[in-house]
């Protein structure tokens, strides 16, 4: 997910925040506890996951970066395709399934996105809480998780199935598997530095609306209620 994504729906998350969102108490009945994990993930990313991801952006070149992240995104279309099966998404995970075809081969293991020049564009992606949710589970409370972050009820009862299609989780030699695992969590981390120039004020609240309205982004394809009385929101509007 590129930069741009995250920054719009960090901001709709904000709006929405101060527009009348679903009251905290009703959403966040676990605040308390939630709090104290925010402090100890926020404390371990201020002084060690935030420091290596600047590192990492400042001494590899940008194409470098776009490759790393190219394969990560494909790794990430075994995931989306499962999902897409279980979702009855049957023209997405064709989609999908061309892209992993095409980017594995002719884009060298997913380092280069050649399927998107291909009429094969990256979709958000899917995981097995939004497949949860598609077959009309509920959300449950919001949870912070230590070390993962923001989570749902729903997303931690999804997470065993994600694991399992995850193509990394299949690397029998640990060292190399836990390096990947360690490279995907960089890329990742370093992705969203940008992004945190529009957190403000209780930055726990801000973090959380804007997580769950990205959960709700995704669920609903795209389509999120505007709380102001306006038409939906999608990713390519502009403010």
């Amino acid at each position: 997910m590129g930069i741009r994504t995250q920054v719009v729906l960090l901001a709709a998350g904000l709006l929405l925040s101060m527009g009348g969102a679903q009251a905290a108490d009703e959403v966040d009945p676990w605040e308390g506890m939630n709090r104290k994990i925010f402090v100890f993930n926020d404390t371990l990313d201020t002084y060690l996951v935030k420091p290596v991801a600047k590192g990492y952006l400042a001494v590899t070149p940008d194409p470098v970066e776009v490759s790393v992240s190219n394969f990560f995104e494909n790794l990430g279309e075994v995931k989306n395709i499962v999902n897409d099966v279980l979702q009855w998404k049957w023209g997405q995970a064709a989609n999908d399934s061309g892209r992993l075809l095409v980017n594995t081969t002719i884009g060298i293991a997913g380092l280069f996105d050649v399927a998107k020049h291909m009429g094969m564009p990256r979709a958000e992606g899917e995981d097995f809480g939004q497949t949860l949710a598609d077959w009309g589970v509920g959300q449950g409370p919001y949870l912070v998780l230590p070390f993962l972050g923001p989570s749902t009820l729903r997303d931690l009862g999804g997470m065993p199935v994600d694991g399992y299609t995850n193509p990394i989780a299949y690397v029998d030699h640990v060292p190399t598997r836990n390096t990947v695992y360690a490279t995907d969590l960089l890329e990742t981390r370093a992705s969203l530095i940008e992004a945190e120039d529009l957190i403000s004020g209780d930055k726990y609240a801000f973090m959380r609306d804007a997580f769950l309205q990205r959960r709700n982004y995704l669920v609903k394809d795209g389509e999120v209620e505007d709380d102001f009385g306006g038409d939906d929101f999608s990713e390519d509007d502009e403010f």
